[in-house]
């Protein structure tokens, strides 16, 4: 049993002991221990088992973090060395991230991983950013990126590429009493290269800030119904729904199966507040906020879509890195996301990371807490357009 799921159980038993649970029997708990999706995990244990380059990279990018996990790529390899990404605007964000920002540093961190499995093969990629124009107020269907494939003998693997199966976002709470070491973190920062300012802290001062911050946005974005509303609706409770639609916020495994077989885990639970499952939701993501030992940001000077491009390949090399050293890494940028009633969190945020003006572009918890597995994926078919 891994630590993760001894954490699960023990949260299930606690649950059970507290009367939550009395209905269920000994069967459903041996039922749910068999629910863990294998399909909408196969895309970790596939990548790179291609035989065209351009494939073999496009099955590591879509490994990629992403907000939500909406996996909001889409991939044209109908002409030959040549991968145009686009985004399926189906699957943006409009209540937490109106202007596309968050899905676009999600996109600048797909083409990262696309640029380095490439190069893993010997493959130079040559990068063309928004050739139809940037679109500031949001998204359009316009081509994000032409990727051009050249075969290059001077290209070197990047050696954090070895770290990209390993790489996780660590949701579960850190422990407090263990410290990251402070000679790590500028090995992770070094990890950046593409622009934007990155810094962190561990100081308890600032992290004892920073912790009251994300955990007021994130207050924020539970209170507002549309914002909180927008991340249940990707609720995918179970191993059913997680196989049917590998993306969005996964809920599996002996606990959620087990409230969702005896009626108190589902979308119109999760949304009334006086239900246990709000109230220990809200309380699990206040405990990650309230357990981060440090924090890293990044700041770029401008705005632009190529920016935040930047932030997303240079934000997946310091997880990757952050993976290196053993170290959790979790992004709580809600005091980041630009919808109306997250104005003042957004300012605090800026005017504490960023005083010399810029976008912050994204921020994160780190720390050292459970081992945890990998996130649902479509497979690399359902995100090419290839006829």
């Amino acid at each position: 049993m891994t630590l993760e799921m001894a954490m699960e159980r023990r949260r299930f038993l606690s649950l059970m002991g507290g009367g939550v649970l009395a209905g269920a029997t000994a069967g459903a708990v041996g039922f749910a221990l068999t629910r863990e999706p294998k399909l909408a995990l196969a895309p970790w244990s596939a990548a790179g088992r291609r035989d065209d380059v351009r494939l073999g990279a496009l099955s590591y990018a879509i490994l990629a973090p992403n907000p939500h996990n909406r996996q909001p790529w889409l991939a044209d390899v109908r002409t030959p060395g040549q991968v145009t990404l686009h985004v399926d605007r189906t699957r943006l964000l409009p209540h937490t991230d109106p202007l596309n920002r968050q899905i676009t540093i999600g996109l600048g961190c797909f083409l990262e991983l696309m640029v380095m499995a490439a190069a893993e093969a010997g493959d130079r990629v040559d990068l063309e950013l928004f050739p139809d124009g940037e679109t500031p107020q949001g998204l359009t269907s316009g081509r994000v990126a032409i990727a051009r494939f050249v075969r290059d003998g001077t290209v070197r693997p990047d050696p954090l590429f070895a770290h990209v199966l390993a790489r996780r976002t660590n949701k579960e709470p850190f422990d407090t009493a263990r410290l990251v070491d402070p000679a790590v973190v500028p090995r992770i920062l070094a990890a950046a290269r593409h622009g934007p300012a990155v810094d962190a802290s561990l100081a308890p001062t600032s992290v004892a800030a920073l912790r009251s911050l994300t955990e007021r946005a994130l207050r924020i974005e539970i209170a507002t119904p549309r914002t909180y509303r927008e991340s249940v609706d990707l609720f995918r409770i179970g191993r059913a729904e997680v196989e049917a639609n590998p993306d969005g916020i996964d809920f599996t495994g002996v606990v959620f199966e087990g409230l969702a077989r005896v009626g108190q885990f589902d979308r119109q639970v999760a949304l009334d507040p006086k239900s246990m499952a709000y109230q220990q939701g809200v309380g699990a993501v206040i405990e990650n906020a309230a357990s981060a030992t440090g924090h890293v940001w990044m700041v770029s000077a401008q705005n632009r879509r190529i920016d935040q491009i930047a932030a997303g390949r240079d934000w997946v090399r310091m997880n990757l890195a952050a993976t290196r050293e053993s170290v959790g890494w979790h992004p709580l940028s809600q005091a980041l996301q630009e919808f109306p009633e997250m104005a003042g969190p957004y300012r605090e945020a800026h005017a504490r990371l960023a005083p010399r003006g810029g976008t912050v572009q994204m921020l994160c918890r780190i720390g050292h807490g459970a081992a945890v597995g990998p996130s649902p994926r479509w497979p690399l078919e359902a995100k090419l357009v290839a006829a």
